[in-house]
């Protein structure tokens, strides 16, 4: 199996009239992969039923959030690591940084050893 790519042509951001133009390959998506079909993919590949694999899948869902929302980082095995992680304005004393300067809120997500190994194998198609 391989990843579809095209090739598209892009400006420089924040250049008026783009500046120089360059050509850049971009990974194709090809569909979304629901938790439903997750769950029948992981009850196919064991004992499991699919009702007790989604209520473990929906329930990891909702110990990860409660965890993040804690400041932890949660491990996730061989599939990762996932953090919160904010962004803010500066400010010029320290009595000025307050939650308030906090510009953007995101999960941060650190792939682990077999996800890397994939991506360091994965093989590219042009669409």
């Amino acid at each position: 199996m391989s990843i579809k790519y095209n090739i598209v042509q892009r400006g420089e951001p924040g250049v008026t009239g783009g500046g120089t133009k360059k050509f850049y390959l971009s990974a194709k998506r090809d569909r979304l992969v629901d938790l439903d079909e997750l769950t029948d993919e992981v009850s196919a590949l064991s004992t499991v039923n699919g009702a007790d694999v989604s209520a473990v899948l929906y329930g990891l869902v909702e110990i990860v959030i409660k965890m993040l929302k804690k400041g932890h980082t949660v491990e996730l095995g061989k599939l990762g690591f996932l953090r919160a992680s904010i962004s803010s304005k500066g400010s010029d004393t320290e009595e000025e940084a307050t939650p308030a300067n906090i510009t953007a809120r995101r999960v941060i997500y650190r792939p682990g050893r077999k996800i890397k190994e994939m991506l360091n194998n994965l093989k590219f198609t042009k669409e």
